[in-house]
């Protein structure tokens, strides 16, 4: 084991470099090209973009931006989270090539964000609601998936949308499924999940770590399928149930698809508006994923999220100026490399380069491929993703943790990623000050006795709480407020003490304050000094 390094906890780590695990990265690589290849064409379909922009964006992803980025296992490309905005951005600054000098603009944004550190500023977000969204993306891997896995292909791939058409949404799909069902593709999507369960459940083939199980699936799948064709069967699936890639002759005709920004555009102010909300939103759904892939990742690395921000926003730039869409890092396709083996960033460029490949030359094989096959493979990701097990742990961790958790999630399902994962944070953010404000001081009560002591820091979210405390104190008591542990006490808590010390005088309550004071006045006397209750006014006293 001399290529393998053991931890503190006694965990062994292999040789972690891209050389030493190739036979796992590349194997790994090619399973998330098959993923993403239908996902960059769904997000350009859904945002009404050229079909090219999303492969330009998927291929900038894989080969441009690991370059640059430290990240072990995230995969970019072009996000469904991102959908609505580049569809608004198109139709508002009127073409598609204005709009690219939006996602130009929006990349300097995020490395500009990068360079002035705000990248760590995802740590404040709580990790109920990171495990929510995480859930949440396995949620809707499941219910957008099974109309694929039957033969129902009405939706596009890569939609995260919970409302489909006016018609349509998630759960009415689902239900229509079950009245359109495809032999063919329930046949092929049966098998594959049968190979999936036997890829993770014997021992014989856990072995053949370097061979994902993804891959076999998608071999088995598209050799069934012609198969079934060659036998002239009723159940072999036509076109519109595979994979369908845009033809291009060669290097010359994929050139020929290439859109370039008409700088012009910078005149029009609208232009910087939808380049502040890409470059925003972009950052915000990386640096989400981003965290979220760090804590799947079976090795545990940190990636340095304000240097990501810069790879992105330098990868963003260079997707607008070949005429691609914005990318971000993309939990679906990064979940997809860590199920498969990928170890390194490796398996990212590996993707990369196969759609590169797939644009110029392979396009008529790929175009055999039955979606029900890479929908297998989504559903056995969106399992891990949500897992019976991560609610049951959630639950008892309590309902500070749980709710936020479970909002994030139903938040996420009825609308988007984005929206979802906004009102969770506000919801998390909401149960964290909750917490904060209750863990601020203690209460011990002794017969008409009161001993108040602040903790570690008091700040002004303390201040209704503490209020409510002082007014429920009874007439006639005595109270005891304690400072002598707390490092902070805002200016504000001090002046809701001092009106205190006034009206107990009134209510005949004795009121002794012990060392109670702010940074900022340290140097000066404390409470302390004045300790005794506040002499009543004189119209009181008579």
């Amino acid at each position: 084991m001399a290529n393998a390094k053991t931890s503190g906890a006694g965990v062994t780590r292999p040789n972690l470099s891209p050389l030493a695990n190739l036979k796992y990265d590349l194997p790994a690589g090619l399973v998330v090209f098959l993923v993403a290849l239908p996902l960059c064409l769904g997000v350009a379909l859904a945002s009404n973009a050229p079909l090219f922009a999303g492969l330009t964006a998927g291929v900038i992803g894989g080969l441009f931006i690991p370059l640059m980025s430290r990240s072990s296992l995230s995969v970019c490309g072009p996000a469904a989270g991102l959908t609505a905005i580049v569809l608004a951005g198109i139709d508002k600054l009127g073409s598609f090539e204005n709009f690219l000098v939006a996602v130009v603009l929006g990349g300097l944004l995020q490395v500009i964000l990068g360079v002035a550190r705000l990248g760590t500023a995802v740590y404040l977000i709580p990790s109920s609601v990171i495990k929510g969204m995480l859930a949440a993306i396995g949620l809707i891997l499941i219910l957008k998936q099974f109309p694929h896995a039957v033969g129902y292909d009405l939706d596009q791939e890569g939609s995260e949308q919970f409302v489909v058409s006016e018609e349509e949404n998630t759960f009415t799909m689902i239900l229509h499924a079950f009245g359109r069902l495809e032999r063919g593709a329930l046949v092929i999507s049966a098998v594959s999940m049968g190979i999936l369960v036997l890829w993770e459940k014997t021992e014989r083939l856990r072995k053949l770590s370097w061979l994902p199980g993804a891959l076999v699936v998608v071999v088995v799948g598209t050799g069934l399928n012609l198969l079934f064709r060659k036998a002239n069967l009723p159940i072999a699936l036509e076109q519109t149930h595979l994979v369908t890639l845009p033809a291009y002759d060669g290097v010359s005709g994929a050139l020929g698809q290439l859109r370039t920004p008409t700088f012009a555009a910078l005149s029009n102010p609208q232009v910087y508006i939808v380049a502040l909300t890409i470059g925003i939103v972009a950052s915000l759904e990386t640096l989400l994923s981003i965290e979220a892939v760090d804590k799947l990742d079976p090795w545990k690395r940190n990636t340095p999220l304000d240097r990501e921000l810069i790879a992105q926003g330098v990868g963003n730039a260079a997707s607008g100026l070949l005429g691609g869409l914005p990318v971000t890092s993309v939990i679906v396709r990064s979940s997809a490399n860590i199920n498969a083996g990928g170890r390194t960033r490796a398996a990212t460029a590996f993707h990369g380069l196969f759609l590169l490949l797939a644009v110029l030359f392979i396009g008529r094989f790929l175009n055999m491929i039955p979606l029900a096959c890479l929908a297998s493979i989504l559903l056995m990701t969106g399992y891990k993703l949500a897992k019976p097990e991560l609610f049951k742990k959630m639950y008892k961790l309590g309902w500070d943790q749980l709710i936020p958790f479970v909002f994030t999630i139903s938040a996420i399902l009825l609308t988007d990623l984005l929206r979802g994962i906004l009102a969770g944070i506000v919801v998390g953010v909401g149960f964290v000050l909750r917490s904060h404000m209750r863990a601020a001081f203690t209460i011990v009560k002794e017969g008409k006795k009161r001993v108040i002591t602040f903790k570690k820091d008091v700040s002004f979210l303390n201040k209704a709480t503490f209020i409510g405390v002082l007014k429920r104190i009874p007439d006639g008591s005595s109270v005891i407020i304690d400072g002598t542990r707390a490092e902070f006490i805002d200016q504000d808590i001090l002046e809701v003490i001092e009106d205190f010390q006034v009206s107990a005088a009134l209510r005949g309550v004795h009121v002794e304050v012990r060392d109670v004071r702010t940074k900022e006045n340290a140097r000066r006397p404390s409470m302390a000094s004045v300790s005794e209750a506040s002499p009543a006014p004189a119209e009181a006293r008579t």
